[in-house]
């Protein structure tokens, strides 16, 4: 068996957690033909193939899954060094990746983020908000914004904060939506709201819990394109207070009937905690929070 190092060791996680070269080598940085080349390397050094590569992308062989697992090992000893010896402990420097719902991301911590970076200017800030969930065991993301506690993983989850959702419509039809005195008037109106097989957590099918019957006639994965078509009149839409309240296109309804509350969780892995570049930021997120607390919870401020 000929040596290898730590970076064939990298890539070739990179390759398990993402499931095919584009998308290992866009987390990485790299093309795919540099992963490529580094997993023909690291394959020749063990002498053993590691993935079977199929049509939908590359899915790790017996030796594949063995080594992942001692891959894992040698990767949280290395997030342990950098995290008790040297610069990392200390230096907020190098990468770090906050994964994010859409309408989080946008509305929270793009406004704020700048700021961050400014004090800190040697940290490069990845914000991925997107419709969907993050994991930090898969090293999809540093730290991650989620709808739920997660039950399982060295992870470190905070408490972020509860924030409201109501449901709201253009301001441009006020009229028409002050007629509407019941939740179930809603049914009879026309309103908007996810496609229900890309719901990525449990905790955003809200409809049930506002009024039975509704069928939504638009329905959108994004957050936000579901804000826009209800500013434009399209229908009624439930959205985030911190998303929906400082827009003058849209007016609350019924407010004093439907009111649903969500929590916002902030997970990081163990391994890498204590890294200054994922300490700081974590705090920075938690503090933007407490700062904009009255977003959150607009009824109770």
């Amino acid at each position: 068996m000929r040596s290898f190092d730590w970076d064939l060791l990298q890539s070739f996680l990179a390759i398990a957690r993402a499931g095919t070269l584009t998308e290992a080598g866009r987390r990485q940085g790299v093309d795919h033909s540099t992963l490529s080349r580094r997993l023909a390397g690291l394959e020749g050094a063990l002498q053993t193939k590691l993935f079977e590569r199929g049509s939908s992308g590359y899915a790790l062989t017996a030796d594949g899954l063995a080594l992942l697992k001692h891959a894992e090992t040698i990767e949280s000893t290395m997030f342990s060094i950098q995290s008790d010896v040297g610069a990392a402990r200390t230096e907020a420097s190098g990468v770090v990746r906050i994964g994010a719902p859409d309408g989080f991301g946008t509305a929270i911590l793009s406004p704020a983020i700048g700021r961050l970076q400014r004090d800190n200017p040697d940290l490069e800030i990845q914000l991925v908000a997107l419709p969907r969930s993050f994991s930090t065991s898969r090293r999809e993301a540093d730290i991650a914004i989620g709808l739920s506690h997660p039950d399982r993983g060295r992870l470190h989850v905070r408490r972020l904060t509860d924030y409201e959702l109501g449901v709201y419509g253009a301001a441009e039809d006020a009229a028409r939506w002050a007629r509407l005195t019941d939740p179930q008037d809603f049914t009879r109106v026309p309103f908007i709201s996810y496609i229900d097989d890309l719901i990525f957590t449990p905790e955003l099918d809200y409809l049930p819990a506002v009024a039975k019957g509704i069928r939504p006639r638009i329905t959108s994965s994004n957050l936000l394109a579901q804000k826009e078509a209800a500013a434009a009149g399209a229908g009624l839409c439930v959205l985030p207070c911190f998303l929906a309240d400082g827009d003058a296109r849209l007016v609350r309804v019924l407010a004093g009937r439907v009111a649903l509350t969500r929590t916002f969780f902030m997970v990081v892995h163990s391994d890498t905690r204590d890294l200054a570049r994922v300490r700081l930021t974590a705090d920075f997120i938690a503090e933007e929070v407490r700062r904009q607390s009255d977003c959150f919870l607009p009824q109770r401020g």
